[in-house]
């Protein structure tokens, strides 16, 4: 997974009534190996975040 600063990130989980996680990246840390992402989520936590199977990018409009 590839993204750019101010892209939105989604991570979809399988626990039922829980809604997918929503946060912009602030950050691109690591090598174009590596990747992982400072990310400020929408409750107003930032932390890293190392992307998994369950997340996906949506791309910032322009």
């Amino acid at each position: 997974m590839r993204a750019d600063v101010g892209d939105q990130i989604v991570i979809n989980t399988s626990v039922l009534d829980v809604p997918p996680r929503r946060g912009e990246i602030l950050e691109v840390l690591g090598s174009a190996d590596t990747s992982h992402y400072r990310v400020r989520w929408q409750d107003g936590h930032e932390s890293i975040y190392f992307p998994g199977p369950d997340s996906q990018v949506l791309p910032a409009e322009a």
